[in-house]
């Protein structure tokens, strides 16, 4: 099923439920999807979706502003993981839940942590594709993914003239039919603040690809965070999702009220 919410900017922002037959007494879950990707490409394709309903758990994907189906203003104002957290909070809203369960992957992972520091409905979260980045400057790893280089991979007219370290980025646009321009906005307004993981205080679990340069030294993140667990997979940033251990982790640490 999908619908949709306005945000307090005035965007329109998709969402995807799906439920387990009988829904189980646990929280919902939430998914929040990496830069670039979308609510079904990150979560739907990899098989975390069919885990979580196969628990009988009621899910929702949403796609963030930019990305999948929501609206894609191209003004950066619209944009960074901030915003976004926002816009979490109103889903959760919409769904009426009492508490909820977050799983973030990469930007998704930033706005899920951002997002849990300040709502107490948040009762149990799982970062995924982030690593000391989170730390150390504030977000994504910015020393991996320079902003200003992504944007003019993004923005390039011919993808021929772009440089081989930020064609991944390109490629990825250019395969989940993204809005380039909505993307560079956002890759622009990257959160680059500390952030607040010292007002994280539900049980999470850290996740990550061992060969993965923007998750690097991901014990780094499980350190800052009190109590945090942390679990590394064979794969990089791209591949790990869709390694069975994916999937399993979330869903085995999700399990738990």
């Amino acid at each position: 099923m999908t619908d949709e919410f306005r945000t307090h900017d005035g965007l329109t922002l998709r969402y995807w439920s799906w439920s387990g037959s009988p829904a189980g007494a646990l929280p919902p879950v939430v998914l929040l999807h990496g830069f670039a990707a979308h609510a079904r490409l990150n979560w739907e394709g990899p098989g975390v979706v069919e885990a979580l309903v196969a628990q009988g758990r009621r899910v929702y994907a949403l796609d963030a502003r930019g990305h999948g189906d929501s609206d894609k203003p191209h003004g950066d104002t619209y944009y960074g993981e901030s915003l976004m957290a926002r816009d979490v909070r109103l889903l959760i809203d919409r769904i009426g839940a009492e508490r909820v369960h977050v799983a973030g992957y990469s930007m998704g992972a930033v706005v899920a942590l951002l997002a849990a520091a300040d709502d107490t409905r948040i009762s149990r979260l799982v970062v995924g594709g982030i690593g000391a980045g989170a730390v150390e400057v504030g977000g994504l790893d910015t020393r991996a993914m320079p902003p200003e280089l992504v944007s003019a991979a993004l923005t390039a007219e011919d993808a021929a003239d772009v440089p081989e370290r930020t064609r991944g980025f390109r490629v990825l646009a250019d395969v989940s039919g993204s809005d380039r321009f909505a993307l560079a906005a956002q890759i622009r307004s990257v959160h680059r603040d500390a952030l607040p993981l010292d007002r994280i205080k539900v049980p999470t679990l850290v996740l990550a690809g061992e060969g993965d340069p923007l998750a690097i030294r991901p014990g780094v993140l499980a350190d800052a965070i009190a109590g945090a667990e942390l679990t590394v997979l064979p794969g990089d940033h791209l591949t790990v999702v869709r390694d069975p251990g994916f999937a399993g982790a979330i869903t085995r640490f999700l399990a738990e009220d």
